[in-house]
Protein backbone atom coordinates (compact mmCIF):
# COMPACT_ATOMS: atom_id res chain seq x y z
CA UNK A 1 0.00 0.00 0.00
CA UNK A 2 1.40 3.13 -0.42
CA UNK A 3 1.35 6.48 1.30
CA UNK A 4 -2.48 7.42 0.42
CA UNK A 5 -4.87 5.36 -0.31
CA UNK A 6 -6.48 4.36 -3.74
CA UNK A 7 -10.15 3.42 -3.06
CA UNK A 8 -9.23 -0.58 -3.83
CA UNK A 9 -8.64 -3.28 -1.81
CA UNK A 10 -5.01 -4.99 -1.88
CA UNK A 11 -6.65 -8.37 -1.15
CA UNK A 12 -6.21 -10.59 -4.47
CA UNK A 13 -8.70 -13.66 -5.89
CA UNK A 14 -5.80 -16.14 -5.63
CA UNK A 15 -5.08 -15.43 -1.71
CA UNK A 16 -9.06 -15.22 -1.14
CA UNK A 17 -10.09 -18.44 -2.82
CA UNK A 18 -7.23 -19.94 -0.60
CA UNK A 19 -8.78 -19.10 2.33
CA UNK A 20 -12.12 -19.93 0.90
CA UNK A 21 -10.56 -23.38 0.56
CA UNK A 22 -9.32 -23.74 3.68
CA UNK A 23 -12.13 -22.82 5.61
CA UNK A 24 -14.28 -25.29 3.48
CA UNK A 25 -11.92 -28.70 4.01
CA UNK A 26 -10.36 -28.00 7.15
CA UNK A 27 -12.62 -25.68 9.19
CA UNK A 28 -12.21 -23.02 11.09
CA UNK A 29 -9.76 -23.39 14.07
CA UNK A 30 -7.23 -24.91 11.37
CA UNK A 31 -7.71 -21.44 9.14
CA UNK A 32 -7.45 -19.53 11.96
CA UNK A 33 -4.19 -21.02 13.30
CA UNK A 34 -2.40 -21.36 9.41
CA UNK A 35 -3.83 -17.17 9.71
CA UNK A 36 -1.13 -17.15 12.30
CA UNK A 37 1.97 -17.97 9.99
CA UNK A 38 0.20 -15.78 7.22
CA UNK A 39 0.03 -12.68 9.36
CA UNK A 40 3.03 -12.73 11.23
CA UNK A 41 5.00 -13.03 7.41
CA UNK A 42 3.04 -9.52 6.00
CA UNK A 43 4.38 -8.29 10.31
CA UNK A 44 7.50 -8.42 9.36
CA UNK A 45 8.29 -7.31 5.35
CA UNK A 46 5.28 -5.91 4.66
CA UNK A 47 5.55 -1.65 4.03
CA UNK A 48 2.33 -0.58 5.59
CA UNK A 49 3.69 -1.75 9.18
CA UNK A 50 6.02 1.90 9.62
CA UNK A 51 2.01 3.52 9.34
CA UNK A 52 1.04 1.47 11.73
CA UNK A 53 3.99 1.88 13.98
CA UNK A 54 3.82 5.72 13.51
CA UNK A 55 0.22 5.73 14.48
CA UNK A 56 0.46 3.63 17.64
CA UNK A 57 3.27 5.90 18.94
CA UNK A 58 2.40 9.40 17.91
CA UNK A 59 -1.04 9.23 17.75
CA UNK A 60 -2.11 6.82 20.74
CA UNK A 61 0.93 7.41 23.00
CA UNK A 62 2.23 3.79 23.15
CA UNK A 63 5.89 2.76 23.77
CA UNK A 64 7.78 1.11 20.32
CA UNK A 65 7.46 -2.43 21.58
CA UNK A 66 4.15 -2.16 22.59
CA UNK A 67 3.48 -0.72 18.92
CA UNK A 68 4.93 -3.71 17.66
CA UNK A 69 2.90 -5.97 19.53
CA UNK A 70 -0.17 -3.99 18.52
CA UNK A 71 0.71 -3.77 14.77
CA UNK A 72 1.25 -8.17 14.81
CA UNK A 73 -1.94 -8.54 16.68
CA UNK A 74 -3.43 -5.93 13.66
CA UNK A 75 -2.40 -8.02 10.34
CA UNK A 76 -3.72 -10.87 12.61
CA UNK A 77 -7.25 -10.02 13.40
CA UNK A 78 -7.56 -8.09 9.88
CA UNK A 79 -6.92 -11.60 8.62
CA UNK A 80 -9.44 -13.16 10.75
CA UNK A 81 -11.98 -10.82 9.50
CA UNK A 82 -11.61 -11.63 6.44
CA UNK A 83 -11.87 -15.35 7.15
CA UNK A 84 -14.91 -14.45 8.94
CA UNK A 85 -16.67 -12.68 5.89
CA UNK A 86 -16.39 -15.67 4.12
CA UNK A 87 -16.80 -18.32 6.50
CA UNK A 88 -20.10 -16.88 7.85
CA UNK A 89 -20.99 -16.24 3.55
CA UNK A 90 -20.52 -20.46 3.31
CA UNK A 91 -23.02 -21.04 6.03
CA UNK A 92 -21.22 -21.52 8.70
CA UNK A 93 -22.97 -18.27 10.54
CA UNK A 94 -23.64 -20.36 13.57
CA UNK A 95 -20.19 -20.47 14.51
CA UNK A 96 -20.43 -16.62 15.12
CA UNK A 97 -22.46 -15.05 17.81
CA UNK A 98 -23.01 -11.05 18.69
CA UNK A 99 -24.22 -8.85 21.34
CA UNK A 100 -25.83 -5.52 20.19
CA UNK A 101 -24.91 -2.24 22.20
CA UNK A 102 -27.88 0.38 21.28
CA UNK A 103 -29.21 -2.49 19.25
CA UNK A 104 -32.75 -1.22 20.44
CA UNK A 105 -31.86 2.27 18.10
CA UNK A 106 -31.31 -0.16 14.76
CA UNK A 107 -34.49 -2.49 15.86
CA UNK A 108 -36.76 0.63 16.44
CA UNK A 109 -35.61 2.56 13.00
CA UNK A 110 -36.82 -0.99 11.47
CA UNK A 111 -40.00 -0.86 13.59
CA UNK A 112 -40.79 2.04 12.74
CA UNK A 113 -40.28 1.46 9.13
CA UNK A 114 -37.62 4.41 8.59
CA UNK A 115 -34.50 4.51 6.22
CA UNK A 116 -31.42 5.43 7.74
CA UNK A 117 -27.75 6.77 7.21
CA UNK A 118 -25.39 4.43 9.22
CA UNK A 119 -21.87 5.25 8.96
CA UNK A 120 -18.81 3.47 10.42
CA UNK A 121 -15.07 2.93 9.40
CA UNK A 122 -12.50 1.03 8.58
CA UNK A 123 -12.73 -0.74 12.11
CA UNK A 124 -13.68 -4.13 13.32
CA UNK A 125 -15.68 -6.28 10.58
CA UNK A 126 -18.30 -3.71 8.89
CA UNK A 127 -19.20 -6.43 6.16
CA UNK A 128 -20.32 -9.19 8.85
CA UNK A 129 -21.93 -6.26 10.18
CA UNK A 130 -24.03 -6.35 7.35
CA UNK A 131 -25.35 -9.55 7.77
CA UNK A 132 -25.53 -9.07 11.28
CA UNK A 133 -28.08 -6.74 10.07
CA UNK A 134 -30.14 -8.75 7.91
CA UNK A 135 -30.13 -11.51 10.06
CA UNK A 136 -30.74 -10.38 13.37
CA UNK A 137 -33.16 -7.09 12.65
CA UNK A 138 -34.51 -8.28 9.65
CA UNK A 139 -33.22 -5.14 7.78
CA UNK A 140 -32.92 -4.12 4.44
CA UNK A 141 -29.59 -3.37 3.83
CA UNK A 142 -27.43 -1.29 1.37
CA UNK A 143 -23.38 -0.94 0.88
CA UNK A 144 -22.20 1.84 -0.44
CA UNK A 145 -18.56 1.14 -2.24
CA UNK A 146 -16.51 2.55 -4.71
CA UNK A 147 -17.63 0.87 -8.18
CA UNK A 148 -13.95 -0.98 -9.05
CA UNK A 149 -14.80 -2.54 -5.07
CA UNK A 150 -18.14 -3.46 -5.93
CA UNK A 151 -17.70 -5.02 -8.57
CA UNK A 152 -14.61 -6.86 -7.24
CA UNK A 153 -16.30 -8.40 -4.40
CA UNK A 154 -19.78 -8.78 -5.83
CA UNK A 155 -18.21 -11.07 -8.50
CA UNK A 156 -15.92 -12.74 -6.03
CA UNK A 157 -18.84 -13.59 -3.35
CA UNK A 158 -21.35 -14.78 -5.98
CA UNK A 159 -18.70 -16.96 -7.41
CA UNK A 160 -17.67 -19.25 -4.37
CA UNK A 161 -20.08 -18.27 -1.70
CA UNK A 162 -23.29 -17.77 -3.03
CA UNK A 163 -23.55 -14.05 -2.42
CA UNK A 164 -23.95 -11.38 0.48
CA UNK A 165 -26.89 -11.07 1.99
CA UNK A 166 -26.85 -7.08 1.45
CA UNK A 167 -27.26 -5.01 -1.79
CA UNK A 168 -23.69 -3.39 -3.33
CA UNK A 169 -24.55 0.25 -4.90
CA UNK A 170 -21.38 1.13 -6.27
CA UNK A 171 -20.37 4.40 -6.45
CA UNK A 172 -19.64 6.15 -9.74
CA UNK A 173 -18.61 9.35 -11.55
CA UNK A 174 -21.70 10.17 -12.82
CA UNK A 175 -23.74 9.56 -10.05
CA UNK A 176 -26.47 7.48 -10.68
CA UNK A 177 -25.86 6.02 -6.82
CA UNK A 178 -27.01 9.18 -5.68
CA UNK A 179 -30.09 8.21 -7.73
CA UNK A 180 -30.16 4.35 -5.86
CA UNK A 181 -29.72 5.96 -2.56
CA UNK A 182 -32.68 8.25 -2.98
CA UNK A 183 -34.61 4.94 -4.06
CA UNK A 184 -33.50 2.88 -1.04
CA UNK A 185 -34.36 5.58 1.72
CA UNK A 186 -37.99 5.81 -0.21
CA UNK A 187 -38.19 1.98 0.66
CA UNK A 188 -36.95 2.87 4.27
CA UNK A 189 -33.70 0.64 3.64
CA UNK A 190 -30.76 1.10 5.71
CA UNK A 191 -27.73 3.25 3.58
CA UNK A 192 -23.93 1.92 5.15
CA UNK A 193 -20.96 3.61 4.28
CA UNK A 194 -17.30 4.19 5.24
CA UNK A 195 -16.54 7.74 6.39
CA UNK A 196 -12.72 7.69 7.19
CA UNK A 197 -11.15 7.27 3.64
CA UNK A 198 -10.60 9.67 0.67
CA UNK A 199 -10.38 8.93 -2.86
CA UNK A 200 -7.81 10.93 -4.83
CA UNK A 201 -9.21 14.14 -6.09
CA UNK A 202 -12.50 13.83 -3.79
CA UNK A 203 -13.77 17.11 -1.52
CA UNK A 204 -12.09 16.35 2.03
CA UNK A 205 -12.87 18.28 5.26
CA UNK A 206 -10.06 19.00 7.80
CA UNK A 207 -10.61 17.69 11.43
CA UNK A 208 -9.47 17.51 14.83
CA UNK A 209 -8.21 13.32 14.98
CA UNK A 210 -6.33 12.78 18.37
CA UNK A 211 -4.47 15.95 18.70
CA UNK A 212 -3.59 16.54 15.28
CA UNK A 213 -5.71 17.53 11.78
CA UNK A 214 -6.52 15.00 9.23
CA UNK A 215 -8.74 14.53 5.99
CA UNK A 216 -11.66 13.20 5.95
CA UNK A 217 -14.32 12.68 3.20
CA UNK A 218 -17.05 15.27 2.56
CA UNK A 219 -19.10 12.81 0.60
CA UNK A 220 -20.67 10.83 3.09
CA UNK A 221 -21.62 13.54 5.57
CA UNK A 222 -22.71 16.07 2.93
CA UNK A 223 -24.97 13.22 2.02
CA UNK A 224 -26.16 12.75 5.10
CA UNK A 225 -26.64 15.93 5.98
CA UNK A 226 -29.22 16.41 2.71
CA UNK A 227 -31.25 13.51 2.38
CA UNK A 228 -34.32 13.57 5.10
CA UNK A 229 -33.21 10.45 6.92
CA UNK A 230 -31.79 9.53 10.81
CA UNK A 231 -27.95 9.50 10.57
CA UNK A 232 -26.57 6.58 13.13
CA UNK A 233 -22.59 5.89 13.63
CA UNK A 234 -22.51 2.18 13.82
CA UNK A 235 -19.06 -0.07 14.55
CA UNK A 236 -18.83 -3.70 14.69
CA UNK A 237 -15.82 -4.84 16.50
CA UNK A 238 -14.52 -8.16 17.12
CA UNK A 239 -14.06 -9.23 21.05
CA UNK A 240 -13.57 -13.13 20.81
CA UNK A 241 -12.57 -15.74 18.28
CA UNK A 242 -16.30 -16.46 17.02
CA UNK A 243 -17.81 -13.09 18.58
CA UNK A 244 -18.25 -9.15 17.89
CA UNK A 245 -20.07 -6.06 19.22
CA UNK A 246 -22.39 -4.65 17.07
CA UNK A 247 -22.81 -1.07 18.31
CA UNK A 248 -24.92 1.35 17.75
CA UNK A 249 -24.82 5.44 19.15
CA UNK A 250 -28.32 7.19 18.96
CA UNK A 251 -29.66 8.19 15.94
CA UNK A 252 -29.40 11.97 14.78
CA UNK A 253 -32.91 12.87 13.82
CA UNK A 254 -32.27 16.47 12.95
CA UNK A 255 -31.08 18.48 10.40
CA UNK A 256 -27.16 18.63 10.97
CA UNK A 257 -24.35 20.39 8.67
CA UNK A 258 -21.86 17.84 7.04
CA UNK A 259 -18.84 19.27 9.46
CA UNK A 260 -21.14 18.86 12.91
CA UNK A 261 -22.23 14.99 11.34
CA UNK A 262 -18.19 14.78 10.90
CA UNK A 263 -17.15 16.20 14.13
CA UNK A 264 -18.98 13.89 16.27
CA UNK A 265 -18.24 11.26 13.82
CA UNK A 266 -14.54 11.56 14.69
CA UNK A 267 -15.24 11.53 18.26
CA UNK A 268 -16.92 8.29 18.42
CA UNK A 269 -14.25 6.76 15.86
CA UNK A 270 -11.17 7.85 18.71
CA UNK A 271 -12.83 6.19 21.02
CA UNK A 272 -13.85 2.73 18.97
CA UNK A 273 -9.78 3.17 18.46
CA UNK A 274 -8.71 4.46 21.97
CA UNK A 275 -10.71 0.98 23.19
CA UNK A 276 -9.54 -1.23 20.76
CA UNK A 277 -6.37 0.06 18.32
CA UNK A 278 -5.62 -3.16 17.09
CA UNK A 279 -8.85 -3.13 14.63
CA UNK A 280 -8.67 -0.01 12.82
CA UNK A 281 -7.72 -1.05 9.65
CA UNK A 282 -5.33 1.55 8.61
CA UNK A 283 -2.27 0.98 6.56
CA UNK A 284 -1.26 4.16 5.38
CA UNK A 285 -0.48 7.82 6.14
CA UNK A 286 -3.87 8.79 7.18
CA UNK A 287 -2.52 12.34 8.62
CA UNK A 288 -0.70 13.20 4.98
Amino acid sequence: MADKWDGKSKGNKAGYQFFVATIKFFGLNFTYAFLKLVTFYYYLFSPTKKYLLDFYQNSLGYSLAESKKLARKNYYVFGQTLVDRFAFLMGKGNEYKHKSTGGQYLQDLVSEGKGAFLLSAHVGNWELAGNFLKGNYNAKVNVLMYEAEAEKLRDFFNATTGGVQFNIIGIKDDFSHIIKIHSALKRNEFICLHADRNMPGAKTMSLDFFGKKANFPLGPFQMASKFDAPVCYVFNLKTDKYFYDLSCAKPIYEKMSAEDLGKKYVEILESKIKSNPEQWFNFYDFFQ
